[in-house]
């Protein structure tokens, strides 16, 4: 402090702190407009993807859907779908569809990972929604758990894709998909957005920890042998049953028709 007492009357004192002071606040100022920058930057990159999106939705959407995702005839409305739902549906080729009025089926997809972006990016612009997931970004192989899966999934899902996750019919010529085979990150968009028939299974009901279980109860059932042989879709006795009726009375009414044309 003495020195500072000492040299504060000296007549370059003024001059070195108003310089000080500048460089101090052009460093701050620096400072403080690079991040904005940045962010201007990250702005600008999603403001080009929403746009992308919208053209690819005007070009191959709003025919059912509308100029501005409103609905349209059987297409229902796009707004607060989030982007969660269109990437399940259009990543997994169920959307586009020529017919609205039938349920949508898996298939190969019409747009790529690029464009399934870009179509989500423009949704979930329109309106607050479930956010779209990447494969990645679900860690069921660390953090979930296979027997807890399993009886979740006996619980909530069974009664529709029936018990080995093979699918099932349901009411009105509808029917739930089989599960197997399916991006773990679309059949946690699939939950949390409830596709068609299938209901939402918001966070409080199925907490997040718990869909990840569901996933790898999933993936464990995608890779068990089938060691009675054929696995028949997985549904027990009444398939198995039926084939054995089919085939066992189908060939004694081939023998007796044999041994009946022979005797003759």
């Amino acid at each position: 402090m003495k020195f500072i007492s000492k040299y504060r009357k000296h007549r370059f004192a003024r001059p070195l702190l108003l310089l000080f002071s500048l460089c101090a606040l052009g460093f701050t100022f620096s400072v403080a407009t690079a991040a904005p920058s940045s962010n201007s930057m990250a702005a600008d990159a999603r403001s080009t993807l929403i746009e992308e999106g919208q053209q690819i939705f005007l070009k191959g959407c709003s025919s059912c859907h509308g100029l501005n995702a409103e609905g349209a005839g059987v297409g229902p409305s796009l707004i607060g779908v989030g982007a969660a739902s269109v990437d399940f549906q259009v990543a997994t080729g169920r959307m586009p569809m020529q017919d609205m009025s039938q349920q949508a089926m898996r298939k190969a997809p019409v747009y790529d990972e690029e464009e399934v972006a870009a179509l989500a990016a423009y949704v979930a612009s329109l309106a607050p929604g479930p956010r779209a997931y990447t494969n990645e970004e679900i860690k069921w192989e660390r953090d979930g758990n296979t027997a807890e899966g399993g009886e979740l999934f006996r619980n909530n899902c069974a009664m529709c894709h029936n018990f080995a996750g093979q699918g099932g019919a349901l009411t009105q010529g509808k029917y739930a998909p089989t599960v197997m085979g399916v991006e773990p990150r679309h059949i946690y968009e699939a939950m949390i957005t409830g596709p068609q028939a299938m209901p939402v299974f918001s966070d409080k009901t199925i907490t997040p920890a718990e869909k990840l279980s569901i996933i790898k109860w999933i993936k464990s059932a995608e890779s068990e042998p089938s060691l009675g042989g054929a696995p028949l879709g997985r549904v027990g006795p009444v398939t198995e049953g039926l084939l054995v009726w089919t085939l066992g009375l189908g060939l004694l009414i081939g023998i007796a028709v044999w041994l009946t044309a022979k005797s003759r």
